[in-house]
């Protein structure tokens, strides 16, 4: 196999377009596999509120646009027979449910992918595994004791099922805010908690701002940090909901508390706010635990990378990872990765240990597999 792609999200079916329509040939020069039961990425574990009206940049796959989605219809349906219709359109053929395991050093300078399907000796891999698999529980003193109920965004279930309940959301994102919102309404009472001051944005976002946020991410990344998302350093855009949220007092923010009680959350000052419910809106961190053998962490805990490649092994090339996660930065990422891997594979730099473009090595054998995503507070 000439490359294995990791996640069948945004940023990997952008990733297998770009293969698809340079000549790579599905199951013969590459192959697909993801974690997930059905297409649509992350968008298919959404939840039913977040209907596709209020969708935050959700942008095209290259080479077919969305149109005609009705505003209304939960995301998670819309996006889905979107990305289903695409991998039909382009003949992808994603291979799916499929579990990477690990991907390892192999023979000859080729990679062994290690998965629920069977291993994979590929010369180049682009991960874009994406990071809904791996929420972000952060901890603090009491949290054992807590008689209520905790959840994550990744398990949340839409506000009806906090009818009459006190629940104290937690994050400073763009889902602790629409989280508020929904469930204010339904809820006895909501209180909002951030480790950090909000900033809402006002004036236009335009292409320039745009930039240099990511490029702050690029920044984290280039040092070898884990990344922020492009979201955290955007700030929070100021639209009608929010200004009324922030009018009737449901964006009323209080700073991180410093211990869970039985009964709701206390701060230093001796100030107490007693709930029902503990939603953590705390983000999510890269899914590359699969990745860890290749030893490709830096000292500060994150891959560095330049462009989409990881500096440690040229190989290996992260899509939708820290600058790139977003769904237009996915797209520009799975191209630019192909484009790389395009070249590192002529000029044979994929292979180690003194082996040729041509040999045995570079015919890619599936080992053991049937010729053959994983995928702030």
């Amino acid at each position: 196999m000439q490359v294995v792609v990791v996640g069948a999200g945004q940023a990997g079916l952008s990733a297998a377009h770009h293969l698809r329509r340079t000549g790579f040939e599905p199951d013969r020069d590459f192959v697909v596999l993801d974690h997930s039961p059905h297409p649509g990425g992350a968008w298919q574990f959404r939840w039913p509120s977040l209907t596709y009206g209020r969708v935050h940049g959700m942008h095209a796959l290259p080479g077919m646009n969305l149109t005609g989605a009705d505003p209304q219809r939960p995301s998670s349906e819309v996006i889905g027979e979107y990305f289903t219709t695409y991998e039909e359109t382009f003949d992808l053929r994603v291979h799916r449910p499929v579990d990477v395991r690990a991907v390892r050093e192999g023979d000859d300078g080729l990679l062994l992918v290690d998965s629920s399907e069977g291993t994979y000796a590929t010369r180049a891999l682009i991960n874009a595994t994406g990071t809904w698999d791996r929420p972000f529980w952060p901890r603090y003193p009491g949290q054992e004791l807590f008689r209520g109920r905790q959840l994550h965004t990744a398990q949340y279930p839409g506000p009806q099922e906090f009818a009459g309940q006190r629940v104290i959301v937690v994050g400073g994102g763009t889902s602790a805010v629409q989280h508020l919102l929904e469930i204010a309404p339904f809820a006895a009472d909501t209180t909002w908690v951030t480790r950090r001051e909000p900033v809402f944005r006002g004036d236009e976002f335009g292409e320039e701002q745009g930039r240099a946020a990511v490029a702050l991410v690029e920044e984290r990344v280039r040092d070898g940090l884990p990344p922020r998302s492009v979201v955290s350093v955007t700030g929070l855009p100021l639209n009608e909901a929010v200004r009324k949220g922030l009018a009737d007092g449901t964006l009323d923010r209080l700073p991180m508390f410093d211990r869970i009680t039985a009964d709701g959350v206390a701060w230093a000052d001796g100030r107490e706010v007693k709930a029902d419910v503990i939603l953590w809106a705390t983000g999510f961190r890269p899914v590359i635990d699969h990745l860890a053998p290749l030893r490709l962490r830096e000292p500060g805990g994150g891959i560095r990378l330049d462009g989409t490649r990881a500096s440690r092994d040229p190989r290996i090339h992260l899509v939708g990872y820290g600058p790139s996660a977003s769904t237009i930065g996915a797209n520009r990422a799975g191209r630019a990765a192909v484009r790389e891997i395009r070249q590192l594979l002529a000029e044979g730099r994929g292979l180690r240990s003194g082996a040729t473009v041509g040999g045995a090595a570079g015919a890619g054998v599936g080992v053991g597999g049937v010729g053959a995503d994983h995928s702030t507070v």
